[in-house]
């Protein structure tokens, strides 16, 4: 009993701190500014320079393109987590209460406000600096938009998970074509032919991220909360993330090859592969919250490291060269 007073004590305390505290506290649950915002820094860096490597172009875009691109992919990611507040509000309250909206630390409103001048200032910014990159901007938003309705198909997405997970899940690459286009975009030419392969990379990296996330002992199921686990049981959502992970590196493999990478990115490919393995035979043999946990970080770094290797390993290496 005590306990729970003072949790109750402390989320009262913590719900009449001051908006700045509650949006601190709100981020750092949901969407923790510094670690997202080094991650979508890599992942634009990455669309970029594969990019540029692809066609050929020498160098890096300037500065200050790579630094407004990356404000408007950091906050894009931004609408997606505000927006899915909305999206789950009821499946949230009923189920998950422990979060930020449900528990009373920000109000819907106040989110909405937030994501109200979120969208302005990505309005602005690309209208004054690169009124072209508006069009591949609309493509995102109109997605995002559709997204958040459920494809005007609620119901029926809710019974069928995995058209749920892949319809979702292509909000990656379209933010992922959006940043790509402050190289071929802006510079007017056409796309390089393996921009469909980085594309396909992140996609599946998205999926990797969640089936990793949602692989759980039984006593760490919930009501009310799909896991992979829960739905096909661990074996089989072992060998799920096992799969989609082999389909990234195949993937990995074409986007390679359209970029003229040498013999040794393939090895780094292949051996970070089987780094990010170990843990979901850990877990077939341990079945704790431990070794669950390895594969939701075994699935970040997969992710990561697929962005590094692609495109910022070399593109790094290439600048540093002409140096």
């Amino acid at each position: 009993m005590s306990g729970y007073i003072i949790n109750e004590h402390s989320k009262e305390a913590e719900n009449k701190a001051s908006f700045l505290k509650r949006l601190y506290i709100y981020q750092k649950e949901r969407f923790p500014i510094l670690g997202h915002g080094i991650l979508v820094a890599v992942f634009s860096f990455s669309a970029i320079s594969y990019s540029r490597i692809s066609r050929g172009a020498e160098g890096f875009v300037s500065t200050e393109k790579y630094l407004l691109g990356i404000f408007t992919t950091i906050t894009l990611f931004l609408l997606v987590r505000i927006l899915d507040e909305f999206k789950d509000a009821k499946d949230d309250a009923k189920f998950r209460q422990e979060l930020p909206v449900p528990r009373g630390l920000i109000s819907l409103k106040e989110l909405a406000i937030i994501g109200w001048l979120v969208f302005i200032a990505q309005i602005i910014i690309n209208t004054v600096f690169f009124p072209k990159m508006l069009l591949l901007y609309a493509g995102v938003i109109i997605y995002l938009l559709l997204m958040t309705k459920e494809f005007f198909i609620p119901e029926w997405l809710k019974k069928h998970q995995f058209w749920y997970v892949t319809s979702h899940m292509f909000i990656i690459p379209f933010i992922d074509v959006y940043a790509s286009g402050f190289d071929w975009f802006v510079a007017g030419v056409q796309a390089p032919v393996g921009l469909l392969f980085f594309f396909a990379v992140s996609y599946m990296n998205g999926i990797v991220l969640e089936v990793g996330r949602k692989i759980r002992t039984p006593e760490q199921e919930s009501e009310g909360v799909l896991t992979y686990t829960s739905m096909l049981g661990i074996p089989k959502a072992i060998y799920l993330w096992i799969v989609v992970l082999f389909a990234t590196l195949l993937l990995s493999f074409a986007a390679s090859y359209f970029a003229n990478y040498s013999m040794e990115i393939y090895m780094i490919l292949l051996f970070v592969f089987m780094i990010c393995l170990f843990p979901a035979f850990l877990f077939l043999g341990k079945k704790d919250a431990k070794t669950a946990k390895f594969i939701e970080h075994a699935s970040a770094i997969w992710t990561i490291a697929m962005y590094l290797i692609l495109g910022a390993g070399p593109m790094i290496s290439r600048l540093i060269g002409e140096l």
